[in-house]
């Protein structure tokens, strides 16, 4: 009956597979790409931060982080918070007002859309007269004030978003109140601040674009005070206690105003340039904050020097006769000061400045003498450089990383140690099961170690290789070094830095061994580096050996780059990991693939041109083997011409397309009706296209071309110690995969530890297996007898792993972009196979070993193979009889480089880029789960002067405790407002009294 039975319908395995597998996008790391709005809440002391596709991010303490999406994708222009509550307003670059709410569900909470509401004019009335330009949430938490570009101010209700029409400030009526000659010299124009007088909430000023500025009194509709100013207005700030106001312009200037109880016309107390005389940029925002001792921190934005500092991005802080303009290295978008917000308060007292710029969050100690930055805990400027690779290390020794730890406090002296001033929130994710590294080499010759074992991707140290070369720049320059005498007083501040000093120093592979300490790194120009950990700085010479893997061959030239020129004698190098060795290949292409056994003390690496072995203990080359066919051309030129080629081919190609419709039109002479003629060619044209083949559907395997070019580029390395020669006795190998689909295989002979310097090892090629169809060969594995994967070098002497299985006979798995083949060792004859481009129309790009642990059970787990398709796809095969598991859609196709970026990790977790400065993290395992859970709780409201409804509040917020789960989670959800009105007699009567009236 067995045989009647439909395949993979198995019941058993089907609920195991429940078990075992889940899909998850679980959180992202880094910086949002392209941030647009920055937002920040004194009460809930949480940060938003917008972006031009319509994301917002919510950040907290380190773990506590939200994140939504509008359905529009449009850019957000402005984040709100509404006081004193868990909501916020944000508006988009559409003129669309959408409220978002913090709101919990199953213990923690989730960041919600509530409403969404577009502000529409009269019919016929232009889009101007309801383009919004300012928001104020105003203090009873009732009502948005709208500021627009015809100059009249809409108030729309919370959370309802209905326009309340009789409450709308026309400019009419504001203008009615200002001199005669100012209206005719200058209309209101755009509303350009709204802000809240913060010991009056019956009062709001008002700025206008052209400078004029009134406060208005909302009790009774009229202008109580105006502002004549005689500049473009950039913004408006509010002493703490009232009495005046900043305003800002665009010529560089700020100005003091005061405000009196009566009714005189105010003039200014202080019209200051701060950059002056020469014309300067504008100040595009300002704060005034008042301290203990007396001196005020004044801080703004711009005001630079046109002609000189056109091209800053600055913001000054001026505090006495300390005064810094911090100089950002891309454009500031928003920035914040974070101070006492307790309204008992009488001085603000600032403690920190949060800058978003354009590519990396900054934030400023301004209570620590000389105003360090502060280290970041999340929002990490991943591509501070650009990120050329990737590796991921699982289970990090404890001695390993806290050495690691060590050397990176060391770099971190400059840094403050205040701690981190956005603390709202709290983090409830269970602490991460074990430490995960995940290292990432940047195009500016360094790799950065982050800690990747839970919701917060934290730098841990930086490791620069640019010291073993001789550059144009001096390490030891410092940016930060000021003139005495300078001015403006600039200083550096951030890390992001897009420009390399030489694009050969770019990492392109890494290894690191966890066990011995060893990392070796690889780059554009041919150079592998052997380092290991030191906890000492430490100064000496690194040694330098040469691999010329065209071994000589006549009729090859290299027409790329030169090899990185090395400084000679000593080097100094900082605590950490430092470079021992230097091997050079040549020609200095760029390394491709790379292997390390911290156990034989070998390292492998490979090229378009070939591959080699090095021994790291005795520094000596064991062999180097040339893979380059005679047709290779392109492997030799390098891949500073690889854009050359690249228009070379892509020009060939049209004009073949144009020759053959020329032809076909020539054949034809004309006969045929000029339909038939037409379908001709667009066949052809869409045959041409197929054949190009960018991201094929579906397509045989068909045996590639040996002429085809790179086949000698070698894609993957791997050390095995196995059957080899003969099934009695096992030994060290080195495989090599190729291009070209090409396996090599070699024989190793390490001697034993007593000897391993007096001899040296050798190598001899044992095995060259060629598969039929030629396909680019990305995978390597050997199994034990028991069908599982060998362990890693130093695994089993750690007693982390299982002693591998050396009496039953081992397998080979080979993985080409286009099969999955299995051969027996040591006679490589092959055993079962499966063909995923023949039946999925997809190709390989990435292949890793996994362990799927059941989340019913700790006592199953499996190794399955995690693999990821040019089609975004990422598919689940088990081991060692290569049935398809589950498919899960992970990465649009058309994401080349989010595809080209995805690594995995041991235990069925992965990372790849959304963007430059974005990993996205995803889980396979529903074991294996690292996602933000956090909870954000209705603070205290505390005694404040001028909020509405006080006494309703306090009473909201008694009742809500008392109320049972219920009034737990409306206090939680912000819904306090409510409570407070409900329980506020006054309110009650009156609303008594409104029935009774209609009655």
């Amino acid at each position: 009956m067995r045989r009647f039975l439909r395949p993979g319908h198995d019941p058993v395995r089907e609920r195991l597979k429940r078990d075992l597998f889940q899909f998850n996008k679980t959180v992202e790391h880094g910086f949002p790409h392209q941030p647009s709005a920055l937002g920040y809440s004194p009460f809930l002391r949480l940060m938003a931060i917008g972006t031009r596709s319509g994301a917002i991010k919510l950040y907290g303490a380190p773990g506590v982080e939200f994140m939504g999406l509008h359905e529009e994708n449009n850019t957000v222009m402005q984040i709100h918070f509404i006081p004193d509550q868990c909501q916020l307003v944000t508006l988009l670059d559409d003129n669309s007002l959408h409220l978002w709410s913090l709101k919990q569900h199953s213990g923690a909470s989730e960041l919600r859309e509530e409403h969404r509401f577009t502000l529409k004019g009269p019919p016929g009335s232009p889009p101007s007269a309801t383009q919004i330009t300012a928001v104020l949430p105003y203090s009873s938490r009732e009502v948005l004030y709208l500021g627009t570009e015809s100059g009249n101010i809409f108030v729309v209700e919370l959370p309802s978003f209905r326009v309340l029409e009789d409450r709308t400030i026309t400019s009419e009526a504001v203008l009615q109140r200002v001199p005669e000659d100012y209206c005719n010299r200058r209309s209101c124009e755009l509303v350009e601040a709204l802000r809240e007088h913060p010991k009056n909430p019956d009062q709001i000023l008002i700025g206008y674009s052209r400078g004029l500025i009134v406060l208005w009194d909302l009790q009774n509709n009229k202008v109580t005070h105006h502002f004549l100013g005689s500049q473009q207005l950039e913004n408006l700030y509010w002493q703490r206690d009232g009495s005046k106001f900043i305003s800002c312009h665009y010529d560089g200037s700020y100005t003091q105003w005061p405000v009196s109880s009566d009714n005189r016309q105010p003039e200014p107390l202080e019209n200051l340039v701060p950059y002056g005389p020469f014309p300067c940029k504008a100040i595009s925002k300002i704060y005034w904050q008042t301290t203990k001792n007396g001196l005020p921190y004044i801080i703004f934005q711009g005001g630079m020097p046109r002609a000189s500092y056109g091209d800053r991005h600055s913001i000054s802080v001026v505090h006495g006769s300390q005064q810094t303009a911090f100089d950002f290295t891309s454009r500031v978008i928003d920035f914040f000061i974070i101070f006492s917000s307790e309204p008992t308060a009488e001085f603000d007292d600032p403690s920190a400045m949060v800058v978003l710029a354009e590519e990396e969050l900054v934030v400023i100690d301004l209570k620590t003498a000389g105003w360090p930055a502060v280290h970041p805990p999340y929002l990490a400027s991943l591509h501070c450089s650009a990120i050329t690779c990737s590796h991921h290390v699982s289970n990090i020794p404890l001695k390993l990383w806290e050495r690691i730890i060590s050397a990176g406090s060391k770099q971190n002296i400059h840094y403050s140690n205040m701690p981190w001033p956005i603390d709202g929130g709290t983090n409830i994710a269970p602490d991460p099961p074990q430490r995960d590294l995940l290292l990432t080499g940047h195009e500016d010759g360094t790799v950065r170690f982050w800690d990747a074992s839970g919701v917060c991707l934290h730098l841990l140290y930086k490791l620069s290789t640019v010291r073993v070369f001789l550059t144009d720049a001096d390490p030891n320059d410092n940016m930060n070094t000021l003139g005495e005498d300078e001015w403006p007083p600039l200083r550096k501040v951030g890390t992001f830095d897009p420009y390399s000093d030489d694009p050969r120093l770019g990492i392109q592979k890494i290894y690191l061994c966890k066990y011995s300490g060893y990392l070796a790194v690889a780059g554009t120009a041919g150079q592998v580096l052997v380092m290991e950990l030191n906890d000492e700085d430490a100064e000496h010479v690194v040694d330098h050996a040469e691999a010329d893997l065209l071994q000589d061959q006549e009729g090859y030239r290299w027409k790329g780059h030169e090899k990185l020129k090395t400084r000679d004698g000593p080097v100094r190098f900082e605590a950490g990991f430092q470079p021992f060795v230097l091997v050079q290949c040549q020609p200095p292409a760029v390394v491709t693939s790379l292997a390390l056994h911290s156990e034989w003390k070998l390292v492998a690496f490979g090229t378009s041109h070939g591959f080699g072995l090095f021994d790291h203990q005795q520094k000596r080359l064991v062999f180097v083997k040339c893979t380059l066919h005679p047709s290779d051309q392109l492997a030799l030129e390098g891949p500073l011409s690889r854009v050359k080629s690249l228009k070379k081919s892509l020009r060939q190609s049209f004009r073949r397309i144009r020759r053959s419709r020329v032809s076909s039109r020539k054949r034809r002479g004309g006969s045929g009706n000029a339909s038939e003629v037409q379908e001709a060619n667009a066949k052809f044209d869409q045959d041409a296209l197929q054949e190009m083949e960018l991201a094929p559907v579906q397509r045989k395997i068909e045996a590639r071309s040996a002429e085809d070019s790179f086949t000698g580029f070698v894609r993957t390395l791997y050390f095995a110690d196995t059957f080899l020669r003969d099934s009695s006795r096992h030994c060290p190998s080195l495989w090599a995969g190729t291009n070209g689909g090409t396996v090599y295989a070699f024989c190793l002979r390490v001697p034993p530890a007593e000897r391993r310097m007096d001899e040296p090892v050798r190598a001899e090629q044992a095995k060259e297996i060629q598969l039929m169809h030629r396909a680019p060969v990305v995978g390597i594995l050997v199994l034990d007898g028991r069908s599982t994967p060998l362990p890693e070098p130093l695994e089993v002497a750690h007693d982390l792993s299982k002693s591998p299985d050396m009496q039953g006979s081992h397998q080979l798995l080979v993985v080409s972009e286009e099969q999955f083949k299995v051969f027996t060792l040591p006679k490589v004859s092959s055993k079962l196979k499966l063909k995923l481009t023949a039946l999925e129309g997809c190709r390989v790009r990435k292949v890793t070993v996994a362990n799927f642990g059941s989340c019913k059970t700790d006592d199953y787990s499996e190794n399955d193979l995690a693999v990821l398709t040019n089609l975004g796809d990422i598919q689940i095969i088990s081991l060692p009889f290569l049935k398809l598991q589950i498919r899960y859609p992970c990465i649009r196709k058309e994401d080349v480089s989010g595809i080209a970026s995805c690594v995995f990790t041991k235990y069925g977790q992965g990372f790849y880029l959304i963007s430059p400065s974005e990993f996205e993290r995803f889980s396979l395992s529903t074991k294996w789960l690292v996602e933000p859970r956090c909870v954000v709780d209705m603070p205290e409201v505390t005694s404040n002067n001028h909020v509405h409804n006080k006494s309703g509040v306090e009473n909201a917020s008694r009742k809500s405790r008392s109320l049972g789960d219920y009034g737990e989670d409306e206090r939680k959800a912000g819904r306090l407002m409510e409570h407070a009105l409900l329980n506020d007699e006054k309110v009650l009567k009156e609303i008594q009294s409104t029935l009774e009236g209609g009655r």
